[in-house]
């Protein structure tokens, strides 16, 4: 049986505790989810600013490290790797996506040094030649080319440009799993589409799947083909998109969808009410 691409068994992380602390906070709880390595999908993890989503996406790419559970990756678990080829190797597999794509970019580097680097380092390119096929192959799967941004710094583009760039960068060791941390969240609304369409794409010709981190219920019941909504560090709701967005069971989620959604989708002006739950 295959195992699956991914897979968490009660993962938590917890902070503080030590001489200097006053109190250990927990930030994530207890959370499992598995991504099929037969099916790419892609799973949205939703929650507000301090819900535990952002720590989570850096326990699976390696950033932190659970104070219990397991996250396994193709059967093997994360904790295991060791050394600089395994690593090298799990990072060709699990590639992110940051959130502000202005600071994903030195603003003194130009932006195909990034693409390069990333060929020479994951894809082996060994000439100038090879990185350069390498990006331009990347830049072409999401609408731009390498005669587009070569040379060019990143104020020299916008920032719909510049995170499409960071996608091809990700998309050159062709990775199975893409961790998207708010990828939308900084650029213009009129460009979220775009990108939220490219995850589609990708999923689709390409076979990735996306880990699809937001607080954007919008842009998540979109292109998600799951949802995971999390609540003070613990997972409140999961299940298929139209099923939680049609029904959801939780109070949470339930309030999310009232104040954040309609029933089609659209967003009304109403916020959520930042004190609305305890």
């Amino acid at each position: 049986m295959t195992p699956p691409l991914l897979e968490l068994r009660g993962v938590g992380r917890s902070f503080g505790g030590g001489a200097f602390a006053r109190r250990r906070v927990r930030a994530v709880a207890d959370v499992s989810f598995a991504l099929s390595a037969e099916r790419p999908e892609i799973l949205a993890i939703i929650g507000e600013s301090g819900s535990g989503k952002t720590t989570l996406a850096r326990m699976i790419l390696r950033d932190l490290s659970p104070s219990e559970g397991s996250i396994r990756f193709g059967g093997r678990d994360l904790a295991g790797i060791r050394g600089r080829r395994e690593r090298l190797a799990f990072m060709r597999q699990v590639q992110p996506i940051f959130q502000n794509p202005f600071e994903a970019f030195n603003p003194l580097k130009r932006v195909d040094r990034y693409l390069f680097a990333a060929a020479a380092r994951f894809a082996r390119a060994a000439t100038r030649e090879d990185a350069e096929a390498q990006a331009e192959g990347a830049l072409r799967q999401v609408g731009l080319s390498l005669a587009e941004v070569k040379g060019r710094f990143p104020h020299e583009l916008s920032g719909g440009q510049l995170q499409r760039i960071a996608i091809a960068r990700a998309l050159i060791p062709q990775p199975a799993l893409i961790v998207a941390d708010e990828p939308v969240s900084m650029i213009d609304a009129s460009l979220r589409m775009t990108v939220t369409n490219l995850f589609r794409d990708l999923r689709d010709r390409l076979g990735v799947s996306i880990l699809y981190i937001t607080h954007d219920l919008a842009t998540a019941y979109y292109v998600s083909d799951r949802i995971l909504i999390m609540r003070k560090g613990a997972v409140v709701e999961s299940g298929e998109a139209a099923e939680v967005l049609t029904a959801p069971r939780h109070p949470y989620a339930q309030l999310l969808k009232d104040s954040v959604l309609s029933i089609d989708g659209a967003r009304p002006d109403a916020a959520l009410p930042a004190t609305a739950l305890p």
